[in-house]
């Protein structure tokens, strides 16, 4: 029987943990607000971390982390919704778990689990964009994970796409992501509600009577409702997600695009029309072909499955060279 690994998927909203077999079966999960300083966080990711391991024999861990890593990826350089900085994360939570501990950014771990486990299967250049409260990339070129010189490529949530636009957290403006993400779609609605009455929405009552109440998931079940603010939310994202999209067709050239990540479930919203109008904006429209856009197959949960994944990958090189 093969060893079991725990991926481990670090959010800028939520932690989720999963004990994963070889298949990319999750066989048990947790979840966790995910804390705001770094000592809450690596106590967090210790205490999910150990209750699984009481309940399963696990050979090591894989994290997803939404942010920068060296080259090599064992030290956390810049996380703009997390407390890392310049820090040697992989070993640093060896040393608290006790079992071998790798990191890998959250995007390729998700690129990672949709080739080996999902709807990238059969792409051969592949884009692999992770839409929740930011956005995250992995492209894979032949099957092999592409990052760049540095390790930090592709980061495309920080694309300009609106000059002088929303501010990111990243320290940027107008960054793709501030308009194509499950955050997005909140500051989205919230501009509209002050813009224009919206009569009988019930997501706008619910923005004045408790503005800490509007979620993009709250945003994607009112638009599956038919509120007409959702809708329009909805409408605008789609028109980010295609510019984005055909900007980083006439770079990559992909053949294959999924789109994953906490807001990709919600897709059924969104795509069709987006990949209307993605065929319409990239370069060349009618003269070539275009990149399939399909949903994911894992979800929320390709994050756990590519981190699992990732650590099963590491103790396989570190045992071979034994």
């Amino acid at each position: 029987m093969s060893r079991l690994t725990v991926g481990i998927d670090i959010g800028g909203t939520s932690v989720r943990a999963a004990v994963v077999d070889e298949r990319g079966q999750l066989l048990d999960t947790l979840r966790a607000v995910t804390p705001s300083t770094t000592e809450a966080l690596e106590h967090c990711l210790e205490r999910l971390a150990a209750e699984l391991a009481s309940r399963w024999s696990i050979a090591g861990i894989g994290l997803a982390i939404a942010g920068f890593l060296t080259a090599e990826r064992d030290v956390v350089r810049f996380a703009p919704h997390l407390p890392w900085r310049e820090a040697a994360v992989a070993a640093d939570m060896t040393a608290r778990i006790g079992l071998p501990v790798f990191t890998e950014h959250d995007a390729n771990a998700a690129a990672l689990a949709e080739y080996r486990f999902g709807a990238a299967a059969r792409g051969h250049n592949s884009l692999v964009v992770a839409i929740g409260t930011g956005i995250g990339a992995g492209l894979l070129l032949d099957g092999r994970l592409y990052r760049g010189s540095f390790g930090v490529a592709p980061e495309l949530g920080h694309i300009t796409v609106v000059p002088n636009g929303r501010p990111c957290a990243c320290g940027k403006r107008g960054c793709w992501e501030r308009y194509c993400s499950g955050t997005a779609l909140v500051d989205t609605v919230v501009e509209l509600v002050a813009d224009a009455d919206w009569g009988r929405s019930q997501l706008a009552a619910d923005l004045a009577a408790d503005p800490g109440s509007v979620t993009g998931r709250r945003v994607a079940a009112a638009a599956a409702d038919g509120d007409p603010v959702a809708v329009r939310a909805f409408e605008l994202f789609s028109r980010s997600l295609a510019q984005g999209l055909a900007m980083i067709a006439d770079i990559f050239d992909p053949d294959l695009i999924v789109i994953a990540g906490g807001v990709g479930r919600a897709s059924g919203l969104y795509l069709d029309e987006a990949r209307e109008q993605y065929a319409t904006l990239i370069t060349g429209a009618g003269h070539r072909q275009l990149a399939r856009i399909r949903g994911t197959q894992l979800g929320e949960s390709a994050g756990v499955i590519g981190a699992a994944e990732v650590a099963r990958q590491q103790l396989s090189v570190a045992a071979g060279s034994a």
